[in-house]
């Protein structure tokens, strides 16, 4: 199963995080989606589940305060990150149980495993801030193991 992680798309929808997403099962989107129009472009290419950023209107269809599920024994946690204040993979990892944590907020992409547990931050696939390029993530989980590759998008 291989699952698209995008976060802070901020509303501009990428042709290239299109194209990255293209194949993926289901994509999860960690927040600071800025409109419907995101999340109706996301939908043409697979099942979507977004989380309210701090820059999302909470009350837009679509968007939940967090998401639990599990995939393929594996549980799963989504959130933006800003419930932590500036969230960092210890942060994220004493707050929450799951084996697989995502969140967004920073911008900065990173995946790092602790133990047998996972923290995926995509990026930012949105407007290029803070001097860091646009990237989003791929999640594989087969045989009971997650892994995650960042992908760079092209400004």
């Amino acid at each position: 199963m291989v699952i698209g992680l995008i976060s802070d798309t901020h509303g501009l929808l990428r042709a290239a995080a299109l194209h990255a997403l293209a194949g993926v099962d289901a994509i999860l989107h960690a927040g600071d989606v800025g409109g419907a129009v995101v999340l109706d472009g996301l939908k043409t290419i697979a099942p979507v589940r977004a989380v309210a950023g701090n820059t999302d209107d909470p009350s837009m269809p679509g968007l939940e305060a967090f998401i639990d599920i599990e995939a393929l024994g594996l549980t799963i946690h989504v959130s933006h990150g800003h419930e932590l204040g500036s969230p960092t993979p210890a942060k994220v990892l004493a707050a929450y149980t799951a084996d697989i944590l995502v969140y967004g907020h920073t911008h900065r992409p990173l995946v790092h495993r602790e133990a047998n547990r996972l923290v995926v931050n995509p990026g930012a696939a949105g407007p290029r801030r803070f001097d860091l390029r646009p990237t989003l993530a791929r999640l594989t989980i087969a045989r009971g193991a997650a892994e995650a590759e960042i992908v760079d998008l092209p400004d």
